[in-house]
């Protein structure tokens, strides 16, 4: 396995991330062409005027650009520091498929209690890649 193969679920994650950033501003255009809100709606970014449906992929995003970002620096420090393994690809995928699940339901159904496993697991994944991660450093620094 080449080292930068961690950059494949990376990459998924970013684009993935991009495509609900369009989607956020897509619907916040629509809804406002629509007559529903006006633009000052978003003015502090969102506001009580702003509907579910078109808030919703924002808070979306948001999940996007916070645990993520962990991932990222995992992925990277890894593959910085020459230690990227075959298992820790695989938990990248893991991690990833678990992000996409959390928002596939977040923007779909929303059902809380999937939305909420789909979470949990792909912070148990992250945990353990961070886990694995110092693992690694300390067996080669002792």
């Amino acid at each position: 396995m080449r080292a930068e193969s961690i950059f494949l679920p990376v990459c998924v994650l970013a684009l993935w991330t991009g495509a609900v950033l369009a989607m956020t501003g897509l619907r916040r255009i629509f809804a406002v062409r629509a007559g529903r809100i006006t633009s000052d709606a978003f003015r502090l970014g969102e506001s009580p005027q702003v509907p579910a449906d078109v808030s919703l992929p924002n808070r979306n995003l948001m999940n996007l650009l916070e645990m993520p970002v962990l991932f990222y620096v995992a992925c990277l420090a890894a593959h910085v520091t020459h230690r990227v393994t075959t298992s820790l690809a695989v938990l990248a995928w893991v991690y990833v498929g678990l992000r996409l699940t959390h928002s596939a339901i977040h923007l779909t159904t929303n059902h809380v209690m999937g939305r909420l496993v789909a979470f949990a697991l792909s912070n148990f994944v992250l945990l353990f890649i961070w886990i694995g991660f110092l693992a690694s450093l300390l067996r080669a620094r002792f």
